[in-house]
């Protein structure tokens, strides 16, 4: 019997088997969020736990287009191994695939015996052990817009249900083949805590909500989502993206963080009636952390040369630094409850992020905030927008990596090894990128010049 052939796993293996299941997808993100996998057959677990799943760390460095990216500890050191075992607690059956279940992994450097240097869910570990030592337990609800898009017969893709005005609505005036409804039930049965959904602003957009929880779950909640929904639409024939904003005649789709903290009774640390609007000096620190490395941090929220295309005046995508009272045109909202409902509502994350680095990013400059213990400025009144009263954010990803690099404090906290692999991934996607001659490049010039 090999070392993970116990009786523990042979109980996961019968229940699976009892379910009709045969294949287990062994999943992880890489650093763009995406999920990357493998299908072990049920009765090769014991041994998939035993010896891991070998894969290439270079997985980690690969560009959307395939490229392996020189990320130090990749091509220059021979492409070595990364190993990778399931995380059989987060077993669950794929309502839309019969026969498979699916789990998230642990991923091992087989050098060193530890956490690989870039796995995102290792990050958040982390940032989470430095804020079990000041006895917070921060709580994270994950909100998250798509586009759907279907094949154009003119080449390429559209969106799908492309009237306007239908923000906020459900039901087939929007969503005419009600992919919807069939999506909320097919990942509400995937149990990772799914609330609800609707249309949203722009045709073809759709937002679905996830319940709050610990950061972690809140974190591995918001990944399997994500995967969910693109594998979803595949099965329509169509095209799910969480794309920054992927159409010119339209909005951006954001990636919104609710967050509060537990305290070591369980109770809200957030709130607080007799403090400065109701909230606790840990929340105003927080929302001060939050705003003073918000230009670094920007870089894990708004990940992709595109994320900034997002950006602008009356967009609602927040772009300067600055908090308010209820207020949606500020970067970080506070929603007007009170109580156990107290908290943070950041809204500079968009679709892209990878919910892991996100959640990391934004937990790491709140816990420097309550460990500097400054208090934020004043909060923002009416419509914002205005430069004149607010520092801008980074308008490109450029800039933004040149602040998270300048942001020694945050970067400490994420770890100098994670931070030099995503400064190198993403400055190779800022490179390519101006060297790409784009569509609007050609209409512009092409005729005239």
């Amino acid at each position: 019997m090999s070392a993970h052939d116990t009786p523990d796993i042979r109980r996961h293996m019968e229940r699976l088997a009892a379910d009709g299941i045969d294949v287990v997808r062994v999943t992880y993100p890489d650093l763009l969020g995406t999920e990357r996998a493998r299908d072990v057959l049920l009765e090769e677990l014991p041994r998939a736990m035993d010896h891991g799943l070998a894969f290439c760390r270079a997985v980690y460095h690969t560009s959307p287009q395939g490229d392996v990216v020189p990320v130090g500890g990749g091509l220059d050191a021979g492409l070595p191994d990364i190993t990778v075992r399931p995380d059989l607690d987060t077993l669950a059956a794929l309502p839309w695939e019969p026969g498979v279940a699916t789990c998230l992994a642990d991923v091992v450097d087989p050098a060193t015996g530890s956490a690989a240097p870039e796995s995102p869910r290792d990050l958040l570990r982390g940032v989470l052990a430095r804020c079990q030592e000041l006895n917070l337990r921060p709580v994270v609800g994950p909100e998250l817009e798509y586009f759907l898009c279907e094949p154009d017969p003119a080449g390429g893709w559209r969106r799908y249900g492309r009237e306007t005005g239908v923000v906020y609505t459900a039901g087939l005036r929007a969503d005419p083949d009600n992919h919807l409804l069939r999506t909320l039930r097919h990942v509400r049965d995937l149990n990772i805590g799914v609330l609800s959904g609707n249309h949203e602003f722009d045709g073809g957009q759709f937002e679905i909500n996830l319940l709050h929880s610990e950061a972690l779950s809140a974190a591995d909640r918001a990944f399997r989502f994500k995967a969910a929904i693109k594998e979803l639409a595949r099965r329509e024939g169509r095209l799910a993206t969480f794309m920054a904003k992927p159409f010119n005649d339209a909005g951006g789709s954001g990636f919104h963080l609710h967050l509060s903290c537990e305290d070591a009774e369980g109770r809200n640390a957030f709130d607080d009636p007799a403090g400065a609007h109701g909230l606790s000096a840990e929340a105003r620190h927080a929302a001060a952390g939050i705003l003073a490395h918000a230009p670094a941090f920007a870089a894990l929220a708004n990940p992709t040369v595109n994320s900034y295309k997002r950006f602008g005046p009356d967009t609602l995508a927040p772009w300067l630094i600055d908090w308010g009272l209820d207020n949606r045109s500020a970067m970080v909202r506070i929603p007007p409850e009170r109580g156990s409902g107290a908290r943070l509502e950041l809204r500079l994350g968009d679709a892209s992020a990878n919910p892991y680095l996100l959640i990391a990013g934004t937990l790491a400059a709140a816990l420097l905030g309550i460990e500097a213990g400054e208090e934020p400025p004043a909060p923002l009144e009416g419509y914002g927008y205005d430069t004149g009263k607010s520092a801008v954010l980074p308008m490109s990803l450029s800039a933004a990596l040149d602040a998270l690099e300048a942001d020694t404090a945050l970067t400490d906290l994420l770890g100098k090894a994670f931070t030099t692999s995503f400064l190198t991934y993403k400055r190779d996607e800022v490179e390519r990128f101006g060297r790409h001659v784009t569509d609007w490049e050609f209409t512009e010039y092409a005729h005239h010049l």
